[in-house]
């Protein structure tokens, strides 16, 4: 990817795009959660072709059409994110922080092996709800932290 794409799709993301991580409750996980991260860009449903295009260029990621009429680029696999964060990161104004977050949490995601180690990535998964104003989150470190020691697989 060239910088004055990058550069664009940087500053595309900064105004019409989100990067979020979030736990979600799944038992068939060792910890009895998923991280589940993604980076998407927004447009009204009338704008799919154009990023149709951009997931073309790039070969990230698929397009998913809402029914409120926005259609959305997402970016969801680890490579394909870390690789697009590569390319975009030094161009980054205004979700510069949440994109190094998301870097540490998947570097550290890859190297779990412990339970107290899953609740210290589940804090870093917390900083995400300051950075990008979530207020609604449910599945907080603490809930997975009570969740675990509830099974024992964390002791107090």
């Amino acid at each position: 990817m060239d910088k004055y794409f990058a550069a664009y799709l940087a500053s595309f993301l900064d105004a019409d795009g989100s990067i979020y991580v979030q736990l979600k409750s799944n038992t068939s996980y060792r910890y009895r959660f998923q991280v589940y991260a993604q980076i998407t860009f927004y447009q009204a449903a009338k704008a799919k072709a154009f990023l149709e295009d951009l997931c073309a260029l790039t070969t990230f990621g698929y397009i998913r059409e809402r029914r409120d009429g926005i259609c959305e680029y997402i970016i969801g696999d680890t490579e394909s994110m870390l690789a697009l964060l590569d390319s975009i990161e030094p161009y980054l104004r205004l979700k510069k922080e949440q994109a190094q977050l998301l870097r540490t949490i998947i570097m550290r995601k890859q190297n779990i092996t412990s339970a107290q180690e899953f609740v210290a990535l589940a804090e870093l998964v917390d900083r995400f709800r300051e950075l990008n104003y979530s207020k609604k989150r449910s599945n907080t470190a603490d809930v997975v932290r009570q969740k675990l020691r509830d099974e024992g697989l964390l002791t107090p």
